[in-house]
């Protein structure tokens, strides 16, 4: 018994201890008013685009929208040459259309921005991309696993880095076929349908693959991204529009340690926090940390389709928003009366009809339910996109 109760006690005190000298801990480095440039983008040396987007790092508590760079001065400079200017796009973007460098000389990027601050990056070689050989996927935990292979017959690349713009067709829980003239407050035939919808994202992970320790440089089904079995992403059609670049292996150990800053920090067994030491500097103040690696390569790119047809016939979406079953609304004109009312339930409370209810040849009312579930434009665009294609 004496010793039932010391254990008690114990646990006691410990709980006291551990509960009751619990003290915020609020460190310095998240109040500091430091701000840092961050600079992301690619030198393309092909015909396509260069796109360059200047930010400033933000407290965890701060407005991202003030990290946005603009009226800045950005340029690709060939060693010992020609300058390429890159226009202001606002949003912090700068652009250049195809450049076409010559490939056997070495560019940087150099900044001046607002605050008379100067920044460049090391100057680089042109390091050769080589095509995608292709991006395929497979069933793996009841998820769609996309992966890439590509090759590189020189051995020369060896370390590679991929980013992706996804687009999927998609539809509406309910097909709306009619819609509310508000001015009339009557009920209409709609005029154009808000079934369908076409909706994007961009991949927001780094992607990396490396053959450095294989005798040949090949990528064999390297992990891009996963969709799950009940994502709208896959309700009707998706599209993957992959883009490879070939990295140096000092671009390769940034985008690895930012990796690993930023994505596999979720235990003590996860790698720990490291310095990110890029190859962009402030030319007046050697001291002072800029987050980014500017690589010098042509850009790869290639787009493929997966069709719902293609995936396990078990799989369905979940729809946002609670969508249940339609609900029923009619006129009450003496002859039909219910509980819900055309007037009050979609013409004056924003309900969207789906179907009409006829009784001999006459409309009595109409289905509804939520524009959320109706209408498709509330997280997606009707507009098809030129590159889009059928199955």
């Amino acid at each position: 018994m004496k010793i039932v109760t010391k254990h008690i006690r114990f646990a006691v005190i410990l709980s006291c201890f551990i509960w009751g000298c619990k003290k915020p801990y609020n460190p310095k480095i998240v109040n500091s008013p430091n701000s840092y440039l961050v600079v992301e983008g690619v030198i393309n040396t092909g015909n396509d685009s260069t796109i360059v987007r200047l930010s400033k790092t933000v407290n965890i508590s701060g407005n991202a929208k003030s990290a946005i760079v603009n009226n800045a001065s950005v340029s690709v400079e060939a060693e010992g040459g020609t300058s390429y200017s890159l226009l202001p796009m606002g949003d912090g973007s700068y652009i250049s259309t195809g450049l076409n460098l010559d490939i056997t000389k070495n560019y940087r990027l150099h900044i001046n921005t607002a605050d008379n601050k100067e920044y460049a990056s090391d100057y680089v070689p042109v390091k050769h991309t080589p095509p995608i050989d292709s991006i395929g996927f497979a069933i793996k935990n009841n998820q769609v696993q996309l992966y890439v292979n590509a090759h590189d017959i020189t051995n020369n690349t060896r370390y590679y880095r991929w980013s992706y713009d996804e687009t999927w067709l998609f539809h509406a829980r309910y097909e709306s076929s009619f819609e509310v003239d508000h001015g009339e407050g009557i009920v209409i035939p709609r005029k154009q349908s808000v079934y369908y919808c076409f909706a994007g994202d961009k991949s927001s992970t780094i992607v990396l693959g490396s053959s450095a320790k294989l005798t040949q440089d090949v990528i064999f089904q390297a992990p891009l991204t996963t969709i799950a079995p009940t994502s709208e992403k896959i309700e009707t059609r998706y599209s993957i529009l992959l883009k490879q670049y070939a990295l140096t292996k000092e671009a390769y150990q940034f985008w690895e340690n930012l990796k690993k800053n930023t994505e596999q920090l979720g235990s003590i067994f996860d790698a720990q926090p490291s310095q990110l030491t890029g190859n962009i500097h402030n030319l007046k103040d050697a001291s002072e940390p800029v987050i980014g690696y500017i690589s010098v390569t042509n850009i790869q790119s290639k787009r493929v389709f997966i069709d719902n047809a293609d995936l396990p016939r078990t799989w369905s979406p979940e729809y946002p928003y609670g969508c249940g079953p339609p609900d029923t609304a009619f006129y009450s004109d003496g002859r039909y009366h219910g509980e819900n009312t055309v007037k009050d339930f979609i013409v004056n409370a924003g309900e969207n009809p789906v179907l009409d209810i006829n009784k001999q040849n006459t409309i009595i009312g109409y289905t509804y339910s939520s524009v959320q579930c109706t209408d498709c434009t509330i997280r997606g665009v009707l507009k098809r996109p030129s590159f889009w294609k059928d199955r």
